[in-house]
């Protein structure tokens, strides 16, 4: 990873390494919330999540991001959002990723049309990417979940 350099929209984290022993996940709580009208709540604690168990599924493979910029908002990315990525994931049509477009990283959707592969942003004020012939194009990974402030 080390000799790609990163473009101004994302900031590189660091892998998933191993959660620390002894860690204590946070309570999950066995109701869910209702998005409509408010419901009694419940008095009890299923489980303790630990959020790094729930959103990396293969450490080795995994790495996180910060995204900058807005060419992604259609998918839900947002400035400052953090991206989780998988490099075990097949990076298939209609998949967000993470690829090296001439040396610097970007997020965008993988896209197969007309027998063209393009990587397509989700805000129409920027421009798709044909890299069908491009020489130096490398998918990094998929992005499996994005995590973001409200």
């Amino acid at each position: 990873m080390q000799d790609i350099r990163l473009s101004p929209h994302l900031e590189l984290l660091g892998s998933a390494a191993p959660a620390p022993a002894g860690r204590e996940g946070l309570p999950l709580y066995l109701s869910p919330v209702k998005a409509g009208f408010p419901s009694p709540a419940e008095d009890y604690v299923d489980r303790r999540l630990d959020l790094h168990e729930y959103l990396v599924h293969n450490r080795a493979a995994t790495f996180f991001l910060r995204a900058q910029g807005d060419s992604m908002l259609g998918a839900g990315i947002h400035d400052g959002d953090l991206l989780i990525v998988d490099r075990s994931i097949e990076a298939g049509h209609d998949r967000v990723v993470i690829a090296a477009l001439d040396g610097e990283l970007t997020v965008k959707r993988l896209v197969r049309r007309k027998g063209r592969v393009l990587l397509a942003p989700e805000n129409p004020d920027y421009p798709e990417f044909d890299i069908t012939e491009r020489e130096y194009v490398h998918i990094w990974g998929v992005v499996t979940y994005v995590v973001h402030k409200l």
